[in-house]
């Protein structure tokens, strides 16, 4: 395995692991934040939990877009020089793209947080419509729909199940994630973005697990030719 494969790999685990963080931090810890019910609420959330709060939104969004990078190009390379290459190529763009969407909206959120906490000691009304301004915005950006995303993982697994670069079966989860994903764009039907996160944890970690152990398809059979020739 290149060293490319192998951190493409943790970078997969360590996503896999924002997820879950970010899902168990959700259901626990800022429940209130995630389920307020206006902005006023969600203001009282933020200025109980704001460290924790801080956290979480590095985790999922700043630690998530880095590492996306190296497995974006892990997977592209996977399906270089096969029938695959075309939509693997396309998909490293949408990876990166979607990388760059996620941290730009770990940054806006992060800013946005800080400055409604500064602005609740002295004006309420004032923080809670700047905190609706940063939410709307972030959720824009990132975790309102999942459609960069989306389209990154049906790419990614269509190239890779026509390069048989990782298990075939790893791809049709990658596609059914990814349409969980696309579904978020539809008018009332957001509450798909927790099938989609769930579905890309088990995604997630058996990708990490193909690119640190296992060779593509490809790769064995151009292997083996040479000596299948050879002993013709």
């Amino acid at each position: 395995m290149t060293p490319l494969q192998k951190l493409g790999g943790v970078s997969a685990f360590v996503a896999a692991g924002t997820f879950v963080f970010g899902l168990l931090v959700a259901l626990t810890t800022l429940n209130g934040y995630v389920t307020a019910p206006d902005p006023a609420d969600a203001v009282a959330e933020l200025l109980e939990h704001g460290s924790m709060l801080a956290l979480w939104n590095t985790v999922i969004t700043i630690v998530f877009g880095v590492v996306m990078v190296p497995l974006a190009l892990a997977l592209r390379d996977r399906t270089a020089g096969t029938p695959g290459d075309t939509l693997g190529r396309i998909g490293a763009v949408f990876g990166v793209m979607w990388a760059t969407v996620i941290i730009a909206a770990g940054m806006v959120i992060g800013v946005g947080l800080t400055a409604v906490s500064d602005l609740a000691v002295t004006d309420a009304a004032a923080a809670e419509s700047l905190w609706l301004a940063v939410d709307t915005v972030g959720n824009g950006l990132g975790g309102g729909n999942e459609v960069i995303g989306g389209v990154w993982v049906i790419l990614v697994s269509v190239s890779t199940w026509i390069a048989r670069a990782i298990p075939r079966w790893m791809s049709v989860i990658g596609v059914v994630a990814g349409g969980a994903g696309l579904v978020t764009m539809v008018p009332g039907l957001a509450d798909a973005g927790a099938v989609f996160g769930l579905l890309m944890i088990v995604w997630f970690s058996l990708v990490g697990i193909a690119l640190w152990c296992l060779r593509p398809a490809h790769s064995r059979t151009a292997a083996v030719a040479p000596h299948v020739r050879a002993s013709a």
